[in-house]
């Protein structure tokens, strides 16, 4: 009778692996306040414009960390050990 195989789970993400993720979430968020500022004499149409850059990148950014910790994890089968 073969006995269950086990597996060993590893996740090999670096910081480097997500740090142009970052960049680029830092680049959407000071884009969304220059363009709230620059509407800002309607404080409303600075809101929504501020949050619709917002909440219509999150989606993206969240795809994106999500894909590259997938990416990163490692199942690798274990040898099991034999009883004495």
């Amino acid at each position: 009778m073969n006995p269950l195989q086990g597996y060993r789970f590893s996740c090999t993400l670096t910081f480097g692996d997500i740090y142009a993720q970052v960049i680029i979430w830092l680049i959407v968020i000071f884009i969304a306040l220059a363009s709230s500022v620059a509407l800002y004499q309607n404080p409303m149409y600075a809101f929504l414009t501020g949050g619709l850059i917002l909440v219509l990148s999150l989606p993206f950014l969240l795809f994106a960390f999500v894909t590259t910790l997938l990416n990163h994890i490692e199942l690798t089968p274990v040898e099991p050990k034999e009883e004495a």
